[in-house]
């Protein structure tokens, strides 16, 4: 049974949320097999790095799925907006990078050199771009949300060029 909240930008983060939490947990029992690191999502960035990006600042990583640590979202405290300025960072399997990569119905696809062992930016109408990342056996996506589309693709390059300073 669907529980939709009441509207406004609360509740669409909410709705955003169950949405991903669906895919999350969705997933078919092979993707399991090859499963990203036993690894907190949070652990790849402080308050203090997303905060001097951002421009804003953020409480601590949190995250969404309280029983997963391989999704986390940074945010400035008060109510999550869907328009505000954010970062969203999950682990991923390398079968859902590989299938990242291929072709999508209004999902648009664009390699970047440069940056880990493979990436490209994936962007879906009304969800935004986020930068998807594969080093040496490791699988992130980084997602900014409260920008221009530009913009956001290039804060999302450069937290993924810090957070490769640590893996």
């Amino acid at each position: 049974m669907l529980i939709i909240p009441a509207s406004g930008p609360p509740a669409m983060a909410l709705i955003v949320e169950a949405a991903l939490a669906f895919c999350l947990c969705s997933m078919p029992p092979q993707a399991a097999c090859a499963a990203p690191p036993a690894a907190d999502a949070c652990s790849l960035f402080t308050a203090s790095q997303v905060s001097r990006v951002l421009g804003v600042i953020v409480k601590a990583g949190q995250h969404p799925i309280s029983s997963s640590l391989l999704l986390c979202a940074w945010a400035p405290p008060g109510a999550p907006q869907t328009d505000g300025k954010k970062l969203t960072v999950s682990f991923m399997t390398e079968r859902a990078f590989e299938a990242g990569k291929t072709a999508a119905q209004a999902v648009a696809k664009t390699p970047l050199s440069g940056v880990g062992d493979d990436a490209y930016y994936a962007t879906t109408g009304g969800l935004g771009t986020g930068l998807c990342v594969k080093t040496a056996g490791t699988y992130v996506r980084i997602q900014i949300g409260g920008f221009p589309s530009e913009k956001q693709m290039e804060l999302e390059k450069a937290l993924a060029r810090q957070m490769l300073t640590t893996l």
